[in-house]
This record gives C-alpha cells, structure tokens and sequence, in this order.
C-alpha cells in the first residue's frame, strides 16, 4: 500500500509539473517558415507536447476515464484547433497519436475529421527514404534520406493506432513496413543496441551513437504497437525477437543507481532520466505481458525508484537532456544540456503507470 501511495502522489505532481511548463526564452529554434519553435511549454504543438500527451492519455485510461484528465486533454486539443494546427512533418504529427487514443474512446466527430486529414497526408505527402522509410524531416529542418529512431514514436504508432480505430488496414500496414524498414537500417546487429539514425547519403549511422533516449522510444513502441494494433503474426514474431534482444543488451548497462546513460555504453556519458523512464516503462509492461523474463522486470523497479528520486518538488522531472538532433560524433551527445520538458515528464508518466499496475 505504502508503494501504490508513493507512485499515486509522485502523478499526481507530474501532471501538475506537466501543465507548469514555460518557455522561458532559451533554446530558441526558428522553424523553416519563420514560426518560433516550442520544445518545453505545456501548450505548444509539438513532438515532446505529442509524446506527453501520449503519457496523459495513458494514465487516462489507467484511471478509468479520470474526468478532470479528460477535460484537460480535450481543453488541450480545442485551444490548438482553435489556433490552427501546423504544417505536417514527422514531429507535428506526435501530438496525433493521444488524440487517435481519446477519438477511439470518445468517437468525437470534431476530432475524426482532423485524425482522417492528417493520417491521409503523411500516407501521401510524406517524404520517403529508399525502402519507403518516413523521412525524419522536421519543423525546422529538412533530413534528407535519414531515418531516425524517433519516427518510429512520432508517426508509426499513431498510424498503427488510427489505423485500428477506424479499421484502415491500410495504415496498419503502413506502420509495420515502418517498423521493418527502420529496423533493417536502425538494429545494431553487434550489440542489439539501435543506432540513432541511418541515412542513405553515404548510407552510414552517423556517429554509430548507441542513444538511450532514441533506444529508449524503441523499446516503448515494440510494445506499444502489439497494445494499438493487431500486427500479423510473421513480423509480430521479428519484432518481438528484436525486443527481446534490444532487452538483453540492456539489462548489464543498468547503473547501481538504476539508471541508464545518454550513451547507453559510454560510461563517461550522463544518467539521463528520460531514457530510463522510457526503459523502466518498457521493461516493467514486458514482464508483465509475459514477453520479457523476471530480471527485466527487476531492472524496470529498479529504474522506477530513481526516476522517482528526479521528480522535483515542484512535480518537475530533472535529469532530462534537452531534444537531441543527430550527432556526427559522440562527443556530441555528451554535450547535450539538462532541461525540464514534456517528454521529460510523460515518460515517467508512463514508467509511473505501469508500476501502478504491477501494485494491483
């Protein structure tokens, strides 16, 4: 009981920390048609507003339809339609994915409209890769011929998810091949490890940089597609075996803390909290599913109690590096600066959910 009272009042503060996040005038990154871009405040329409939202809508769901949690999403979404939503691109389609959640339980007619438009784009307009990878190009800048780890998050599993709800095969389909493809060029076949990014001018990983974060979205998503879609058994399979050997790499680069580093396998990098919410989640939903063995489990505890220890008194989760673009060298990733973000705290969102389920 003492447990399920930590995690329950530790939400509760995420939530209000989530809602507390300002822009407060650094890391200013101009988008491509002038727009100011906004990676940390509550309100903005972007992928660590999309993948916090996604935590929210989780813990929604786990709190049986919480009304004030489904006011503030739906608030959330009618304040950025009333604004006008942005150019589609692979960031600006993350806060889809919540809302194909909320429209698959609510059947709103307001939101079908825009989840149809926007799923119907990126099926058409988005630029392709060689193998018809989803080219990571983003609000202010264009990624030729790359494919990231983070499009796997920001577009796939809303595809996948859509897809499902409103019985569109199509993109079911569309999200496997995603998977597939991502995985031939991402899967590190030494360690089992994923690279950050690949790109196919000079077809090369870039700096070979084993990320937790980017590694971190992989082990949430090759779980949280089988939860959003019904995937045919022959890549279930592949995806699984990939999962399960992504897991085994993992578990010996765990600190005595809990944690894991930017650099999964550089001891000289940082903890970072973020990625060790991602894996905490990731670990703890495998165990449970019966898809992972009692040490990932174990491991994913582990994880939960020094996430946890970041969340600040103030409901702000610390330890988060900031948004991560591709890195030529490894010194690189070091590098990144700490900062408060919404990504930062819907990942422990989602690690704290699914410790609440293993207290049932």
């Amino acid at each position: 009981m003492e447990e399920r009272r930590i995690i329950e009042e530790s939400l509760s503060r995420l939530v209000s920390g989530f809602e507390s996040l300002r822009h407060d005038g650094g890391f200013v990154e101009p988008n491509l048609d002038g727009t100011p871009g906004d990676y940390i405040s509550f309100d903005g329409w972007e992928w660590p507003q999309g993948v916090g939202l996604y935590g929210l809508v989780q813990l929604w769901l786990a709190r049986d339809r919480d009304k004030d949690l489904g006011a503030m999403l739906t608030g959330w979404y009618d304040r950025a339609m009333a604004r006008g939503l942005p150019g589609m691109n692979v960031n600006t389609t993350a806060p889809m994915l919540a809302l194909s959640i909320l429209w698959r339980e609510t059947r709103d007619p307001r939101h079908e409209a825009v989840l149809d438009d926007w799923a119907n784009r990126v099926m058409s307009d988005a630029p392709r890769t060689p193998f018809g990878g989803i080219q990571h190009d983003v609000s202010d800048k264009v990624n030729s011929g790359e494919l990231w780890d983070d499009t796997l998050f920001m577009v796939a599993l809303f595809l996948a998810s859509y897809g499902q709800a409103a019985r569109r095969p199509d993109l079911v389909d569309e999200a496997v091949k995603q998977f597939l493809v991502h995985a031939q060029f991402l899967a590190d076949r030494e360690t089992g490890l994923w690279f950050h990014g690949w790109t196919f001018e000079g077809r090369h990983n870039f700096a070979r940089a084993r990320w937790a974060r980017g590694n971190a979205w992989i082990t949430a998503c090759l779980l949280d597609l089988f939860d959003l879609a019904t995937i045919p058994e022959a890549p279930a399979c592949f995806l699984r075996d990939l999962l399960r050997d992504q897991v085994k790499a993992l578990l010996p680069l765990q600190t005595d803390e809990g944690a894991w580093r930017t650099l999964l396998d550089d001891p000289g990098s940082y903890p970072e909290t973020s990625a060790t919410a991602g894996f905490a989640y990731g670990l703890m939903k495998g165990a449970r599913l019966g898809l992972l063995g009692y040490q990932a489990g174990q491991a994913g505890r582990r994880a939960v109690d020094y996430v946890i220890r970041q969340i600040g008194p103030e409901g702000v989760v610390g330890g988060v590096s900031y948004g991560t673009r591709m890195g030529h060298d490894l010194q690189f990733y070091r590098d990144i600066p700490i900062q408060p973000t919404g990504y930062g705290q819907s990942l422990v969102i989602l690690a704290l959910a699914e410790a609440l389920k293993q207290t049932e």
